[in-house]
């Protein structure tokens, strides 16, 4: 065990050192400041629709979500509808598709509405990495919910990473719950929800 835990360290030490980085990364708000972790509540979440010209992994391409930053959102209507991820994934579960046909059914049955997509993650992993996988489990959901129906262009996706924890603890049920995906109404001006 030392001997794997040395030629690891080697091996890392060796990378740092030779300069062997990563090519054609796409660097996240904060990255390569001197912010440590305990300012990771001072960045912003990543608004996924913010970036111009660019199109989901299925190609649909992002709403603007400044066409409905001033409508009225609410998180209560889709709470029963929250979708749980496994640990360090982005695929969507059989057992959570039918709470998105539910949300999706909702938004088919009441057109002009539109939905922000939050992903959420547990506190494992760096701050980077879980503002990644939180922008790819809204990604997941919002392209599930295009595929049942939904206009893409009334869904705004925004990740957390892991600074909106559900719950607080560091055992497997916590995790579990921090690990989703959360859906809020936008209600258009004027419209009853």
């Amino acid at each position: 065990m030392k001997l794997i835990y040395r030629l690891g360290l080697a091996l890392g030490l060796a990378a740092l050192f030779t300069g062997c980085h990563p090519e054609n990364v796409t660097r996240l708000p904060g990255y390569g400041s001197n912010q440590g972790l305990a300012d990771a509540d001072k960045f912003p979440p990543i608004n996924t629709n913010a970036m111009a010209d660019v199109q989901s992994k299925e190609g649909i391409p992002l709403s603007n979500p400044d066409d409905r930053v001033n409508w009225p959102r609410n998180r209560e209507i889709f709470k029963k509808d929250t979708v749980y991820f496994d640990f360090d994934s982005s695929h969507i579960k059989a057992a959570e598709k039918p709470k998105v046909a539910r949300v999706a059914d909702y938004l088919k049955s009441n057109p002009g509405n539109g939905l922000e997509v939050d992903g959420h993650c547990d506190e494992r992993g760096t701050e980077e990495y879980n503002r990644s996988l939180g922008e790819r489990r809204a990604l997941a959901l919002r392209e599930e919910l295009a595929r049942l129906g939904v206009n893409p262009m009334m869904i705004d996706t925004v990740s957390y990473g892991k600074d909106r924890p559900a719950a607080h603890g560091r055992d497997e049920a916590t995790y579990r719950k921090n690990r989703r995906g959360e859906f809020l109404l936008e209600t258009a001006p004027g419209k009853a929800q």
